[in-house]
């Protein structure tokens, strides 16, 4: 059974920081990718930043210059650093891992998001 959690949410002013954690655990033969994703209300999920087994990184656009996406190894939490946030960054942030189990290749597992509210 696998799980992943995120933390570190919570409410912040424009131009404040937070750092999102994502831990994942249960029987896990190998993590290749791992993501966040966000949602605000009334929107669609959104894709906010990657990094592979090999430490490469992607972002949106929209985050580009303020987040940070790392880990410590792909048995250890991944982390999203939020720097110079924004009111439109307000959302629930979702951890997601493309990871192989004893019965799956690289199948998406997602966490149940963690909320980010930044005011004004």
């Amino acid at each position: 059974q696998v799980q992943l959690v995120e933390s570190g949410g919570g409410l912040v002013q424009a131009g404040g920081s937070l750092r999102l954690s994502c831990a994942a655990s249960g029987n896990i033969f190998s993590i290749n990718n791992m993501n966040w994703y966000r949602q605000a209300p009334g929107k669609q999920r959104e894709w906010v930043a990657t990094i592979t087994s090999g430490g490469s990184t992607d972002y949106a656009d929209s985050v580009k210059g303020r987040f940070t996406i790392s880990r410590d190894n792909p048995k250890r939490p991944m982390f999203l650093q939020m720097n110079s946030l924004k009111p439109e960054d307000t959302a629930v942030y979702y951890c997601n891992a493309e990871l192989s189990t004893s019965t799956t290749f690289q199948y998406h597992y997602w966490g149940q998001g963690t909320q980010v509210t930044v005011s004004s």
